[in-house]
């Protein structure tokens, strides 16, 4: 009788880990997908200082740089890539193109008054202008898409509201920066929302891109004619700095698009906060920005606002898991055809 020989089977290993977790398996890609979410709110977070570090650059020279060089990058990356199929069915489809060409529009309005926030030194009203943005998109989609909100949206609304009507109030003027960036930025998310994932980001960004480099090409002509061109007259490191808003633009966007398909929303919202107070900090401690006093009670009623938002949108995603593990332990119905006769 021949003895049997021990059959070794090789153990597969994973070929990259992440804090324990393989990068193809689910929790890998959630895990993966959060680091993309910090990195690009992170990212984001530092603006003020990219953008005051291209002073003395006006805000329309430095709109219509960052609009061309982010269109050159694009295209670039699409020229590696050899992704150049989805151009001729997007030209058959005018009805997104114009879905695009509006968001183009918010989005460029939404950079130029960021911009010139940060150069005329009122970076913390930018940093409100984001911290308001997840109320005012919850306002939009009860007027637009005619939502039906929960009590706790309801309240972090009217606190969102009160906080506006706080500040205009106590500081003898509407804080029309911190409305314009929410309100623009709240418009061009429920405009992409809209169009649905009908293109990946980095399309969407050279159409966007596309659309606005006439005007940004323009702009420039007209900024050089008076005079005030700051591109190539103050040194190498600024007209650097200058060329590299296209990359700038296009990293965090791409780290954001590809955070979004990986992590649930709620996580998303939970992330997004880490610009605004980023930028809050770049304000104060590195810029050397001055707060009065009610522009911190401001800033405190609107935080206590997204605190309830908070506490609803953790509270719904635990109703809902509960709800999916109840229906996952309910029997089954038995179909007619597999009882027992």
């Amino acid at each position: 009788m021949t003895a049997s020989r021990p059959t070794f089977r090789p153990v597969s290993r994973p070929s990259s880990r992440t804090g324990g977790l393989t990068l193809g398996s689910p929790e890998g890609e959630v895990g993966r997908g959060t680091l993309l979410g910090f990195a690009a709110y992170g990212l984001w977070g530092l603006f003020p200082l990219y953008f005051d570090a291209l002073r003395p650059a006006g805000a329309w020279e430095i709109l219509a740089n960052r609009i061309l060089w982010t269109l050159l990058f694009c295209v670039l990356v699409l020229l590696v890539r050899r992704d150049l199929a989805w151009v001729a069915p997007l030209l058959q489809r005018p009805r997104l193109l114009v879905g695009l060409t509006v968001a183009a529009v918010l989005i460029a309005v939404n950079w130029v008054v960021y911009v010139a926030a940060v150069v005329s030194g009122n970076t913390s009203e930018a940093a409100l202008g984001y911290f308001l943005n997840p109320l005012v998109t919850v306002a939009l989609g009860v007027v637009v898409l005619r939502e039906r909100l929960r009590v706790l949206q309801w309240v972090a609304v009217g606190i969102g509201a009160a906080a506006g009507v706080y500040l205009g109030v106590a500081g003898g003027r509407v804080p029309w920066v911190a409305l314009s960036l929410a309100v623009s930025f709240a418009l061009y998310g429920l405009t992409k929302k809209k169009l649905g994932a009908s293109l990946e980001a980095l399309h969407g960004l050279t159409v966007e891109t596309v659309v606005l480099a006439p005007v940004a090409a323009v702009t420039l002509l007209v900024v050089g004619t008076q005079g005030g061109l700051a591109f190539g007259h103050h040194g190498a490191g600024h007209t650097t700095l200058l060329v590299l808003s296209g990359v700038v633009t296009a990293v965090p966007l791409l780290c954001f698009a590809a955070a979004a398909r990986r992590v649930p929303l709620v996580t998303i919202g939970l992330i997004q906060f880490i610009t605004p107070v980023m930028q809050l900090l770049c304000a104060v401690l590195l810029l050397g920005e001055h707060l009065p006093a009610e522009r911190w009670v401001g800033f405190a009623i609107v935080w206590v606002a997204l605190l309830v938002l908070t506490t609803d949108s953790l509270l719904s995603v635990r109703a809902t898991r509960r709800a999916n593990r109840l229906a996952a332990l309910e029997p089954r119905p038995v179909p007619a055809d597999d009882c027992p006769r």
